[in-house]
């Protein structure tokens, strides 16, 4: 950590020009502004990066948009993205979604064109980080490499190989060609593109050895050459997965490799809810517990900015997870002391990870994480929007207009800038402004205790104690503040501020100044230049006091909850807000600049969100979502006298301080229909010994060699991605003559994966699944099955399993690693092997090849609308409250379907959950799938896992039509399995989202006659 020695407080004069002298640096020349040598549209330096010639604050955050297959809403999570005072988002791509095989790349048809992604980008005003891989983790399966690339074929990955380079060459060279067309080089949003992912593989042994890997370099020279050629200008970066690895930067070393800008990724409170999982790393957790990332910079790539690609938005849940996540690990208070803690450690770009998690639909999601990737973030899996949220949205409008911190020296930091020993502050000065920013926290941050503390700071009034008149300062639980000195806005000058800067505007060449406080404490500010002040508009106890001293006009202030407004002689305008009316206090811009101009925004307080405003002439138009009647407050130019809002005209009437004052009324509750009768179906037919296998579903398993490195015990070889079959539920049929007293079978699935047995269509056996174990073994007896002496004996394992490992264990089989026959002279005759329809043919091009697993049901379209169910049965249900109570008999697989139309108004977000639940006495040893028109929103394994609620986007649910839900229910045991669905409204807003018309059919294909062959 920077040594307090930097700071010499009080001793001289001019207290500038000491910390100048004794500073991190003597002048903004110190740090040239570098380049990529292909463009000087990016440049960056020790500071910060710089965009057109405009230093920027990258407050970013990651939106995977193969996680929310609806391109009409990803509008929404980048307009509250935009909303939130992010200047940036970032994307991983999916090598998988769009390489289905090693034939195909589909970057053309539904979620899988991605070009609308850079549209919205340039349109509502944000640059993006744009982040290919090849490999990109992200929980996803595989990591994002395509399945395919799992069977050894290609090496062990990662690394130059040629089979594996000749594998993402095609993909990669397709993502470069699309990027390079949106480039800010161009007039567009990209920025940055980032190679590989936690790569931090440049060394042989320790980094400080400095011994080179020459695979990974070479690998890393692969992909350089291979974005250059194919149009990106922009500098290319990368994220080490943790400050140990200093790998690709060239302030560290100069061997090969090296990309522009390099950056270190961090999850202090641990990237999952299983906090077992980060002591590697991060040592023993301790909550709230902050990491030093200035000295690591500072050693690591002192002429670059402080960069974290990927800093903690939240945790995955993984298998046997609590339910709904673990948002207590990174909640409000997490999103207050930790982005604030990056800034007092000089970081001037960070990227939230994530800041949507979206869905882990169909089969996307590897074996660590449940069906749910909500991540725990700002934006929640449904699309609403919390404290977590608003809380971030503090800051990042705060770093949106301080445009001084986007070049700061951090001068020193210690307990002596304040008179309590428990409270530490850290000071950032801008070396050419001389604008200070003075970082507070407890120091124990891990302690929640509440602090009162005054700060000692220099100004250009000279060295003050703040607050001088009122209550003190406080720290209140997991808290921090950023305060400022010399702090410009518009053409004045804060002096200093003990409440914390929201955001301001200029209007009419005359500021609006937005400060806040949590509710119930005081602030203290001080502008120069000001003489006199006046109350506008005051809460009850507020106790504004008006002091002329240092030059200017000091206030002091209590803020109960709610708004008030000053007025200060020289029509500065000061909008005091506690926490809570700060949370719905949004600065939309007028101008698609991300780093929005002062003059460039308007100003409202009271919306649960506001998405954007525009102004032209007299009126101004303004989008965003009510979710309760609200009174609405907009602060804008004199000359607008007109509001719409979301296309209706408003009435409002004009306060004493020049604001626009409305009422919006509360949106109608909307209540969903109950689901009707159902129809159910035996979906297994093939553990019965008549069972035809010779159709096009099916392939002979008889591979007596594999190149995966993991040898099987017997042969052949059993692994279902050797065939071509690489989701979810697969299906073998192990034929054997003569007799035999049973079977060991050892399934390996990843975890939370399980496997059933039926010999001669009688059920065997079960393994139910835990939440640890990617393998397991079952001995199967025979003794009570009654063999065939005159035809085959057929035994059926279904075996299910939750995407492949990440990293190095990519490459871990999925299927069965032995299967021997106990009492037999002359074991299994031959295995065939069924699993998604048509294999890596990707019949279902729209949906992908993640959708579907290999169950009967599934092959034929069972789970896809306009499938006729007519003959089905009609299924025996109960009700539970409003669910409905499907059940299954003895141990096998069924499906059950059911349409029911919705008919939601327009002008409405609405957001809708399906909610699975197991009746109290019954038995938990089922597994299940939701299907919402033919996509899997759901995997619901009650016996190892905790999820019971299952967002559904609408395009997906439509809403003014009918939908068609299916269950497809996997009983484990002869108990059979009751399963209880029921479905629940989230939110409503009034909005200019209109949820009815998201996603039109060609989302949601409908069954044809060619699924008929995979039975």
């Amino acid at each position: 950590m920077a040594k307090f020695t930097h700071l010499i407080y009080g001793l001289c004069s001019t207290v500038f020009l000491c910390l100048f002298a004794l500073g991190e640096s003597n002048n903004s020349t110190e740090w040239p502004l570098k380049d990529d040598g292909l463009n000087k549209v990016v440049q960056w330096d020790h500071y910060s990066f710089q965009v057109n010639s405009q230093r920027i604050f990258i407050f970013s955050g990651e939106f995977h948009y193969w996680r929310i297959p609806v391109p009409g809403l990803w509008s929404d999570i980048l307009e509250k993205i935009k909303a939130a005072g992010f200047t940036t988002f970032a994307f991983y791509s999916s090598w998988a979604y769009h390489a289905p095989n090693n034939q195909t790349l589909d970057f053309s048809t539904g979620a899988h064109d991605i070009t609308p992604l850079f549209e919205l980008a340039k349109e509502l005003g944000l640059y993006i980080i744009v982040r290919p891989g090849p490999y990109v983790n992200a929980e996803a399966n595989a990591g994002g490499f395509p399945l395919w690339l799992t069977t050894g074929e290609y090496g062990t990955l990662r690394n130059n190989d040629t089979r594996y380079t000749k594998a993402w060459s095609p993909y990669f060279t397709k993502m470069s060609e699309i990027t390079s067309k949106y480039q800010v080089t161009d007039g567009e949003n990209s920025i940055v593109y980032q190679i590989e992912n936690e790569y931090g593989y440049q060394w042989e042994g320790s980094a400080t050895a400095k011994v080179p890997n020459e695979t990974a370099i070479h690998y890393m020279e692969l992909l350089k050459a291979n974005a250059r050629e194919n149009g990106i200008v922009v500098p290319l970066t990368a994220n080490d997965p943790n400050m140990n690895s200093h790998s690709w930067g060239s302030d560290w070393s100069d061997e090969g490799g090296n990309v522009d800008v390099a950056g270190v990724d961090s999850y202090p409170s641990c990237w999952t809810c299983d906090l077992s999982q980060c002591t590697s790393t991060n040592g023993e957790y301790i909550a709230f517990s902050v990491m030093n990332y200035y000295d690591y910079f500072q050693e690591s790539q002192p002429t670059m900015p402080s960069f974290m690609p990927e800093f903690q938005g939240g945790s995955y849940n993984p298998w046997g997870g609590p339910e709904g996540g673990c948002a207590e690990n990174s909640d409000a208070d997490f999103a207050n002391l930790f982005y604030r803690w990056n800034i007092g450690q000089r970081v001037t770009a960070m990227s939230l990870y994530m800041l949507f998690g979206g869905t882990n639909w169909g089969s996307i999601a590897a074996p660590v994480t449940a069906s749910s990737y909500d991540y725990s973030a700002p934006i929640s899996e449904d699309r609403s929007i919390g404290s977590k949220y608003y809380e971030t949205k503090l800051l990042a409008l705060f770093t949106r207009c301080a445009k001084d911190l986007t070049m700061t020296d951090l001068i020193g930091n210690g307990t002596q800038y304040t008179d309590n020993e428990a409270v530490r502050a850290y000071e950032l000065r801008n070396p050419e402004t001389n604008a200070g920013f003075y970082a507070t926290f407890h120091l124990n941050t891990s302690v929640a205790t509440n602090e009162a503390f005054q700060l000692k700071i220099n100004t250009s009034a000279g060295a003050l104690t703040v607050p001088s008149h009122g209550s003190k300062l406080r720290l209140n639980g997991h808290q921090s503040k950023i305060l400022v000195t010399d702090f410009s806005f518009g053409s004045e000058t804060l002096l200093y501020s003990t409440a914390e800067v929201l955001t301001y505007a200029v209007f009419d060449k005359v500021p609006t100044l937005v400060l806040w406080v949590p509710t119930g404490e005081s602030g203290e500010f001080s502008v120069k230049g000001a003489k006199k002040g006046a109350i506008k508009e005051c809460q009850e106890s507020s106790q504004v006091k008006f002091i002329k001293e240092h030059g200017g006009l000091t206030v002091s202030f209590t803020q109960p909850y709610g708004m008030s407004v000053l007025e200060l002689d020289n029509k500065i305008r000061v909008v005091l807000l506690d926490r809570k009316t700060a949370y719905k206090f949004w600065a939309p811009a007028l101008t698609n600049d991300p780093l929005v101009p002062e003059t460039e925004s308007v100003l409202i307080e009271g919306p649960y969100l506001v998405r954007g405003a525009s102004l032209s002439g007299k009126k101004l138009s303004i989008t965003g979502d009510i979710v309760n009647a609200t009174t609405m407050e907009i602060f804008a130019p004199k000359a607008v006298n007109s509001i719409t809002w979301n296309g209706k005209a408003i009435k409002t009437h004009r306060t004493d301080y020049g604001s626009l004052r409305c009422q919006l009324p509360a949106p109608k509750a909307i209540t969903l229909p109950e689901f009707g009768s159902w129809k159910s179906k035996d979906s297994l037919p093939e553990r019965l010994v008549g069972y035809d296998d010779s159709g096009p579903a099916w392939v002979d398993a008889d591979h007596m060699t594999t190149l995966n490195p993991r040898t099987p015990t017997t042969l052949p070889v059993l692994y279902a991605d050797e065939y071509g079959f690489h989701n979810g539920v697969r299906l073998w049929r192990g034929y054997f003559n003569g007799t035999a007293t049973g079977a060991f079978i050892n399934v390996q699935g990843g975890s939370a994966f399980g496997w059933s047995a039926w010999l001669n269509g009688q059920f065997l056996d079960s393994y139910l699944g835990d939440a640890s174990a990617e393998q397991a073994n079952l001995t199967l007896s025979f003794s009570n099955v009654t063999l065939n002496t005159d035809k085959p004996n057929i035994l059926l394992v279904v075996q299910d399993d939750n995407g492949h490992d990440q990293t190095t264990g990519a490459l871990n089989p999925r299927g069965i690693l032995e299967s021997r026959l106990l009492g037999s002279s002359t074991g299994f005759s031959h295995w065939r092997l069924a699993g998604t329809a048509g294999g890596e043919s990707n019949i279902d091009p729209i949906r992908g090849s993640y959708n579907e697993d290999g169950l009967y049901g599934e092959r034929v379209g069972w789970h896809l609308p306009g499938y006729d169910d007519s003959a089905w049965e009609t299924a025996s249900t109960k009700k539970n409250s409003a669910a409905s109570i499907l059940r299954v008999e003895g141990a096998t697989v069924k499906f059950f379907r059911t349409r029911i139309p919705l008919d939601l108004p327009s002008g409405k977000d609405v957001s809708i959950s399906f909610v699975l639940s197991t009746p109290p006495d019954s038995a938990k040893s089922y597994r299940a799938q939701l299907f919402v028109n033919g996509y899997q929103y759901g995997r619901y394994y009650p016996y190892v896992g905790n999820q019971l609620v299952y967002p559904v986007p609408p395009g997906i649910l439509t809403y003014n039509g009918e939908n068609t839900i299916v269950i497809a229910v996997w009983s484990q045991t002869e108990q059979g399995a009751s399963i209880g669905i029921d479905w629940r409204v989230n939110y409503v807003a009034d909005s200019s989202l209109d949820t009815r018309n998201v996603g039109g059919k060609e989302l949601r294909p409908e069954w044809t006659e060619e699924r008929n062959k995979y039975a």
